[in-house]
């Protein structure tokens, strides 16, 4: 939650680095569909709206004891703006609602198969091949609930606002009165004067107030059980008739405790990931895309930031970075190498390392394997210092490989924009 971002500068400069701190989360990001999060809900007795999930099978048998007054039907993709786009079959909208039941296999057979083209989808659109089917609710009023680790308070905390629907963060710049944040004991948890204290600021009254009450503890205990790092509920609504239903979720996972919720990592949809993110991802290295010509190999988020702080300070844009972290093996960095060349952006390469645990001579030979295995298609400008740095260069400049040495980080990030400016 934007709101309460980590603000503590990881990068060994503050100048630049605050530009790409919100564009790099070195956590894995597990996608989760709409419906399997309404689905984790649900197998945790959470009050949500009632459900079902359509495929290309469109087999008719999933509806056949869904009752309502009034459905919902909404194309599954990892984008926003859904209702206001539109598929390459001209079909426009991918949020529908009707109140015949014999309109919903038509609605979903003009999403199903299609690709579907938002404000926040590549251009040709994300296929579409499931179609949730939901109750439709009357919503009488809209609240935010969210429960997030957070360093400050060296654990977790509810933060809550009446004011629900909204960005949370421009309630928190425009309106802080409308936001409240409860540090929580983990040994303690969400009691029930908590409960009631979030229940009340949330303006929920009479027996509302202890049905959201009881909402909350329902949540606080999925957030436990799931190992989230964070559970958004926007919004968190009052029905007309009396109901407190959790409408949406977004929840993030801990990526150390996958072990632990195999089922629910399994569930991942990577139909939008980066093949490059994957296949990084596949090695134990972490690779972020982003827009500029150098692509960065390092080991360790605070040498990625700084490194991308200095090849800005030079005059020049990374495409991307891909830290090898700790344990990085020869074969890791030779893939590692392939994988920042696959990048069409990419004009030049800057490997920056400061060996600690990681020894140079290991990334040197990587490097040399890799280029003799195939020739490197762009200019490689390196910089090793630490572990066995001296033994590394030494490797790589008895390798007779076209290879760009330097010893300062400054002066390597300078030479690195100028073989970029030049391609």
């Amino acid at each position: 939650m934007a709101a309460l971002k980590q603000s503590k500068n990881i990068g060994m400069l503050s100048i630049l680095t605050p530009k790409y701190r919100p564009q790099i989360n070195l956590r894995r990001n597990l996608n989760l569909q709409e419906y399997h999060s309404k689905d984790l809900l649900r197998k945790h007795q959470v009050s949500i709206q009632d459900f079902r999930v359509l495929d290309t099978s469109l087999d008719t048998k999933v509806l056949s004891d869904f009752k309502a007054n009034e459905y919902v039907i909404k194309a599954q993709i990892l984008a926003g703006g859904r209702g206001k786009g539109h598929f390459d079959n001209g079909f426009k909208g991918g949020v529908h609602l009707t109140k015949n039941p014999k309109e919903i296999m038509d609605l979903a057979k003009n999403m199903l198969g299609h690709k579907l083209i938002t404000k926040q989808t590549p251009k040709q659109g994300l296929l579409v091949d499931k179609v949730m089917v939901a109750e439709s609710v009357n919503i009488k009023r809209e609240t935010y609930l969210s429960i997030i680790m957070e360093r400050s308070y060296n654990g977790a905390a509810l933060v809550a606002s009446p004011a629900g629907g909204m960005d949370i963060e421009t309630v928190a710049e425009e309106t802080p009165h409308l936001l409240k944040t409860v540090p929580i004991d983990i040994y303690e948890g969400v009691t029930d004067k908590v409960a009631n204290e979030i229940a009340e600021f949330l303006q929920f009254k009479g027996p509302l107030k202890e049905k959201c009450a009881k909402e909350v503890q329902k949540l606080w205990q999925l957030f436990l059980k799931v190992d989230a790092t964070q559970l958004e509920i926007n919004p968190l609504v009052e029905t007309d008739d009396g109901r407190v239903i959790a409408v949406d979720a977004k929840i993030n996972f801990d990526d150390n405790a996958e072990f632990r919720q195999k089922d629910i990592f399994a569930l991942d949809d990577v139909s939008t990931t980066d093949p490059r993110e994957r296949e990084a991802a596949a090695l134990n290295l972490t690779y972020i895309d982003m827009d500029g010509s150098i692509g960065c190999m390092v080991n360790g988020a605070g040498l990625a930031m700084a490194t991308m702080d200095l090849i800005n300070l030079s005059g020049g844009k990374p495409a991307n970075f891909l830290d090898l972290g700790g344990g990085v093996g020869q074969a890791q960095v030779s893939a590692a190498l392939r994988i920042l060349e696959s990048d069409p952006k990419v004009k030049t390469i800057f490997v920056n390392v400061f060996g600690g645990i990681v020894n140079c001579a290991t990334i040197a030979n990587g490097l040399v394997a890799a280029c003799k295995q195939s020739a490197p298609k762009l200019p490689l400008v390196i910089r090793l210092e630490g572990t066995n740095a001296g033994a590394a260069k030494k490797i790589l400049e008895e390798s007779g490989l076209p290879l760009h040495i330097v010893n300062d980080a400054d002066e390597a990030a300078k030479t690195a924009v100028k073989l970029a400016q030049r391609a």
